[in-house]
């Protein structure tokens, strides 16, 4: 899904609160009535004034109708809701501007934003959903059971946790980046100039990244946790130079060197040691790491593990701090976390199971005002967008790690997406 923000500017404040009210209207139906909407909205205007913000949310894809409903309703879309995270955002002065969408997958979009001073920032969407069941369309209703709740329910609870984990992390000193702020489905961070490790075909010294990225599941394992995905896509490569100055015959020199600096991302799988499947987890981390480094830089390690039997002693060790206890203790429940590791497992089963459909393809069935050419069209970028993106892969040459020459001082850093612009992640 695109995030378009055109609308986002000429909504009134009577708009807001009628959108307001179909999110917490949500929280009950899945569609919601309109008489619950006029109620909810509570405008100096009346109903006249409801049904006028109504046309305006639906006109602009905020708020949608179903085919074949028993009443009169709205359900609010993914793009109501970004809208509202948005506001939000806006609001605390976080977000200023949005500018382009520099990654998308199966179960985000990432957006660059920035703030009044036009510092840029990574505003993270949640989409949990976005590969749904076919299943689904036989059955909409979203509660299911009465337990979990809609994917913008799940989504919402992937962002929560994603935040608590990146605060909690940043806490003890492990390379992520910073967390801002967090409404609804979105997260906002730091801006971290780095390519993804998925875009890099070699770097001077394997063994020595190699060794950092174990350590990192070590140290993790050591307060608690297993990220659950450490593999290419969620290890971002930073490139940290240091200016070093020396006299050589009497003349100052200067000399710079660049170091590679793994950055951890995407934290909505992450579990504690403790956790039923931790072993496996554990170990499903490990050799994502080691089939990567074989495949793409021909290195293999001399040694075998790390073994999960060796980091559960760990846990807790030399004062490290249960991390796991302190994001369950900053109000991300346990019945929280089952719902969304529910609703992650059935997900991929499905999408490995060759089940899986297109959220947007099921919106399409809903609205009764959808425009099919222009959401295939969209979808089609998408596709394109992202096989660009993944089939970019760079070289990381071999003068990081040891002093730029002067000539090597003047290259422009790499380019992701063939766009001919600076990537930043």
């Amino acid at each position: 899904m695109f995030l378009d923000t055109r609308v986002l500017r000429h909504l009134t404040a009577e708009d807001w609160k009628v959108l307001a009210a179909v999110e917490m209207g949500s929280k009950n139906h899945e569609l919601v009535p309109t008489p619950l909407i006029e109620r909810m909205s509570r405008l100096k205007g009346g109903v006249s004034g409801v049904h006028r913000s109504i046309a305006t949310l639906a006109k602009s894809g905020l708020i949608g109708r179903m085919k074949e409903a028993k009443y009169d309703g709205y359900r609010l879309t993914y793009g109501g809701l970004d809208y509202l995270a948005l506001h939000t955002h806006s609001s605390k002065d976080v977000v200023y501007s949005v500018g382009s969408r520099v990654g998308v997958g199966k179960e985000s979009d990432i957006m660059i934003v920035a703030d009044k001073t036009g510092k840029q920032k990574i505003l993270k969407i949640h989409r949990l959903g976005r590969i749904s069941f076919r299943t689904v369309k036989s059955n909409r209703d979203y509660l299911r059971n009465k337990q979990g709740g809609s994917w913008m329910y799940l989504s919402r609870l992937a962002a929560m946790k994603e935040y608590a984990f990146m605060q909690a992390l940043q806490g003890e000193g492990f390379p992520v980046p910073e967390p801002i702020n967090q409404s609804r489905h979105t997260i906002v961070m730091s801006l971290v100039e780095s390519l993804p490790l998925r875009q890099v075909s070699s770097v001077p010294d394997p063994a020595s990244l190699y060794a950092e990225l174990i350590d990192l599941i070590l140290r993790l394992a050591k307060h608690g946790l297993i990220h659950g995905d450490f593999n290419e896509f969620n290890i971002l490569i930073k490139e940290e130079r240091t200016n070093k100055y020396t006299i050589e015959d009497g003349e100052e020199k200067e000399t710079e060197t660049v170091t590679l600096v793994p950055i951890i991302i995407d934290f909505p799988q992450m579990v504690s040691m403790d956790h039923v499947n931790a072993e496996m987890y554990f170990d499903r981390d490990v050799e994502c790491i080691k089939r990567f480094f074989k495949k793409r830089f021909h290195f293999v390690p001399t040694q075998p593990g790390p073994f999960f039997k060796d980091a559960k002693k760990t846990v807790g060790k030399d004062g490290a701090k249960r991390l796991d206890a302190a994001v369950e203790a900053s109000g991300f429940t346990k019945k929280m976390l089952k719902e969304l590791e529910k609703a992650i497992r059935e997900q991929q089963a499905k999408i490995d199971a060759g089940e899986a459909v297109e959220e947007d393809e099921l919106d399409e069935d809903e609205d009764e005002e959808d425009d099919d050419k222009d959401d295939s069209d969209d979808e089609e970028d998408e596709e394109d967008q992202q096989e660009e993106e993944e089939q970019a892969v760079f070289e990381i040459p071999a003068s990081v790690g040891r002093p730029l020459s002067d000539a090597e001082k003047g290259l422009e850093k790499l380019s992701l997406g063939g766009k001919g612009g600076k990537r930043r992640v």
